[in-house]
């Protein structure tokens, strides 16, 4: 974990632009499970229902709603049908950002770059009238934005975050249980972390994975602690703990943590892959804009 994590400082850029806020608009989040709304959204279902646009018929059966007969049908083949038409549904986006110290690190921030990511999500969300809802977590999950909706309440989701600093020691478990004992509805959970949490992550995911909500999990991790520039006799400080440790930066070392590092990443994704988890990796250095309007859109959370 990163020897030192300070407050996100105003030298960052800001989060969102203009001009990627136009290309945003021709989005939409995507969810690959039939969400039950509690209202009526603008949002096309695969789920049949009783909306304006039509879909196919069906063969009447008895104790069908006589209202939804196709009465020109009956007279052509003397026989009842009922006119199906594409339901609309009412998207909840849940997005949980890590806000602990370790998300401090780098140059931009990982915490800087997942509020970008979140800040593009809640846009696209806001804009397509889906129900959006914010909360960040440390060793809890903490209050955010509830349950918001419409492209004028973006100003909400972009006054939280820019005032969000990184703050204590990571506990996702206890997070993702908080979060699974709050929400009662299904819907899409895209989780922002860096993931340095000593106590794992299988349990945290498996809380997720019970509210039967469609989870993504957006890896983050900063270039330095790709590729670390370290060199010499060290005492590394764990930012969260404050647990030491003195070591030696040899090449033999810096092989051994990027087996490691291998070793963490390719298992984050493959528990996700095998539980049906969309997981993305990316580092502070990659063009946030290309994740959003590229690579998100490949792993289908956007389309």
């Amino acid at each position: 974990m990163p020897a030192e994590a300070g407050p996100t400082t105003s030298t960052q850029t800001p989060l969102l632009d203009p001009e990627f806020l136009h290309k945003l608009e021709q989005l939409e989040l995507v969810s690959r499970k039939i969400i039950v709304g509690r209202l009526k959204g603008e949002r096309k279902s695969r789920r049949k229902g009783t909306s304006v646009e039509f879909a196919e018929h069906r063969q009447y059966a008895s104790g069908d709603d006589l209202r939804h007969i196709d009465w020109n049908a009956f007279g052509r083949l003397d026989k009842l049908f009922l006119k199906l038409f594409l339901e609309e549904e009412d998207l909840h986006v849940h997005t949980l950002v890590d806000s602990s110290l370790s998300m401090g690190f780098g140059e931009p921030t990982k915490l800087h770059y997942a509020k970008q990511v979140a800040a593009a999500l809640a846009f696209v969300g806001l804009v397509n009238n889906d129900r959006i809802i914010l909360e960040t977590f440390a060793s809890r999950l903490q209050a955010g934005i509830p349950n918001i909706r419409g492209r004028s309440q973006m100003w909400r989701i972009v006054q939280y975050l820019e005032r969000l600093r990184p703050s204590g020691e990571s506990d996702l478990t206890a997070a993702a249980r908080d979060f699974a004992l709050r929400q009662g509805g299904k819907g899409v959970v895209v989780v922002i972390s860096d993931f340095l949490d000593k106590r794992g992550y299988e349990d945290a995911l498996r809380y997720l994975l019970a509210r039967k909500m469609d989870v993504f999990v957006i890896h983050v991790l900063s270039r330095e602690e790709v590729e670390p520039e370290l060199v010499g006799d060290l005492r590394l400080v764990d930012c969260e703990d404050d647990e030491e440790a003195d070591v030696t930066i040899s090449a033999p070392l810096l092989k051994r943590y990027k087996e490691n590092l291998d070793a963490f990443v390719g298992g984050l994704r493959d528990y996700c892959t095998r539980r049906g988890i969309t997981y993305v990796f990316t580092t502070n250095q990659y063009p946030f804009d290309k994740l959003v309007l590229n690579y998100l859109r490949e792993r289908g959370l956007l389309k």
